[in-house]
Formats: structure tokens, sequence, C-alpha cells
């Protein structure tokens, strides 16, 4: 095998510098080179059958450590990125806007995940709000796309934020450590097969088990990073325009002034009524209660001291009578 691949090897570097050889002559010479098409066609046949036969190249064997560097470098290049996006923007309906945004979505290959819509009072308690939030899911290769086509819909960006996480890395360890257990799941199974005693059997099937269970959370956590790679989570909150009000002039300060004042006074008799009623327990279950036994006690001194009174005047009246 090694006196095959060496006159192999010769063979191709005689050729080529045989090639070298006449195409600088031909350059030399001003003549112009011929096509490499027929040139070769012409090596060819020019060779003889043994010689053909000694050119062509065999099989070579591949140990299995070039093969998963091979694999593990054509894994590098797809990389695996997972995108998010957080988008907030104002918009003039938002209702008509969540229906648009689902359809972007669906016509790019995603979906809804959920919607939530809430009510709300603005500033000046005039008029309700909508506030809308929505969160959908596109193939990563629509992940541009998609976000300007729901950015065209908005009257005004307030925030917009986007993320990108490198999981190329773990995906590739995942995926080496996958093949190391599947490996030692066969060693394992070859083992069963030998295993002479049942002893020896329920060994082998408690590692055997404890290998398998690894398998599946590596696999497990392997098709989250592909479902998180392959598409991105885009984040839509939409709600109403917030009217711009202008903050300075006499009348806009005399106006809130004016709304202080009330805000105070309101907030006063709130405060006053709440005290009220807070006391009004205590006042019904303490105070009277003890006011009442205070009056009786009062009444009963009274009457204890009208008492000794009147036991005092017997008898300087007995004695004015005589």
């Amino acid at each position: 095998m090694r006196l095959t691949a060496t006159l192999f090897f010769t063979l191709a570097l005689l050729t080529l510098a045989g090639c070298n050889r006449s195409r600088n002559a031909d350059y030399d010479s001003g003549a112009a080179p011929e096509p490499a098409t027929r040139k070769s066609e012409v090596q060819y046949q020019g060779m003889s059958d043994a010689q053909a036969n000694t050119t062509t190249p065999k099989p070579q064997t591949v140990s299995l450590t070039d093969a998963d560097k091979s694999q593990t470098a054509t894994a590098a290049v797809e990389r695996k990125i997972i995108r998010n996006a957080d988008l907030q923007m104002e918009v003039s309906d938002p209702a008509e806007n969540l229906r648009r945004i689902a359809k972007v979505a669906e016509a790019r290959g995603g979906f809804v995940v959920t919607s939530d819509a809430t009510q709300r009072q603005d500033n000046n308690q005039t008029r309700p709000e909508l506030e809308i939030k929505i969160v959908v899911r596109v193939p990563s290769a629509q992940f541009d796309a998609a976000m300007d086509e729901i950015r065209n819909g908005a009257s005004r960006i307030l925030n917009e934020k986007r993320t990108g996480q490198d999981v190329t890395e773990e995906f590739i360890d995942l995926e080496a450590r996958i093949r190391t257990q599947k490996a030692l799941e066969a060693q394992f199974m070859e083992i069963m097969k030998q295993a002479k005693t049942v002893e020896d059997a329920l060994q082998v099937q408690s590692q055997l088990a404890g290998v398998r269970t690894e398998i599946e959370r590596l696999e497990g956590r392997r098709r989250f990073l592909e479902n998180q790679a392959s598409l991105s989570t885009i984040t839509v909150t939409l709600q109403s325009p917030t009217p711009i009000v202008s903050t300075s002039g006499f009348f806009y300060s005399v106006k809130q002034a004016f709304r202080d004042g009330v805000d105070f006074a309101a907030a006063i008799t709130l405060f006053l009524i709440r005290a009220l009623i807070t006391l009004l327990p205590v006042a019904v279950f303490i105070f009277l209660p003890l006011g009442l036994l205070v009056r009786h006690l009062i009444r009963r001194f009274r009457r204890a001291q009208l008492a000794r009174e009147l036991a005092r005047d017997e008898p300087l009246a007995a004695a004015k009578s005589q």
C-alpha cells in the first residue's frame, strides 16, 4: 500500500514538472498554450493502460478522530444565532395593526405566540387608550424583512431593541457529547450481550439507563437551540399616539395651579373621610362602652355623696326639732 502511494505521488510530481516545463517552453517561444482540457486528453491518450491503472486513486482509510474533526468544521460553518427583538411604537389604530402584524408573520412563514390588549386612561382622563402587546415568531432568514414590514406601519418608534446570541459553540459541544454518549451506549449494549449472570446484566442495565437519560437530555437541549435559532422572536407593543400638550405660558401655569389646588383639596377631603371611616369602629367598640362606664361611675359616686350628706344632716334636723 505504501509503495503504491509512493509511486502515485512520484508520478504526479513528474507529470506536474513536465507540464510546467512544456508551459514555460510555450511561453518562451511565444506560442499560445493549448486549452487545459485538450492537453489533459492528449496526455491521457499517451499513457499506457498500466500507467492509467497506477494513477487511479484508491480509497484511503480515515480515522474516527479525523472524521470528527471534519464534522466539527462543517458544523462550525453553519452558525447558530438566536435573534430576538423588542419594538414599542405608536400607531393610529392598534387593533388594525395587530391584524396586520399577524398577517406579516404568517406571510413570512411564522405565527403569533400571544397577544394581550389592555385599556387604560390617559393622563388627562379624557379618553381611554388601547395598548396591545403581541409576540410573533418568524424564520431567522425572514427576521430583517419582517421587522421592516412591522416598522412601516408605525407613526412613531418609541423603543427598538435587537439582540443576538451565538450558540454555535454550545451546539457543537452538544453534538460531540451526544456522539460520545451513543458510542458508550453501543459499548454497553455489547457488554449486555456478553453478560452471563443476572447481577451483571442488572448492573449493565443500570449504567445503560443513565447513558440513555443523558442522551435524551442532551438531545432535548439541542432541539431547543435549533428551535430558538431557526425561529426569531419579535415582541411588539402597540399604543395610541400621545397628544402633545404645551407646557409653557401664563394660562397653562394658571390652569396647572388651579388643577393642583383642586387635587390638594380633594386629597384633604379624602383624608378626612378615610380618617372618619377608620375611627368610627374604634369609637363604637371602644370609646362608647368606655364613656358609658365612666358615666355610670360618676352617677354612682354622686349618689353615694348625696347619701352621706343626708345622713349627716339628719342629727342636726332632729336636734333643732327638740
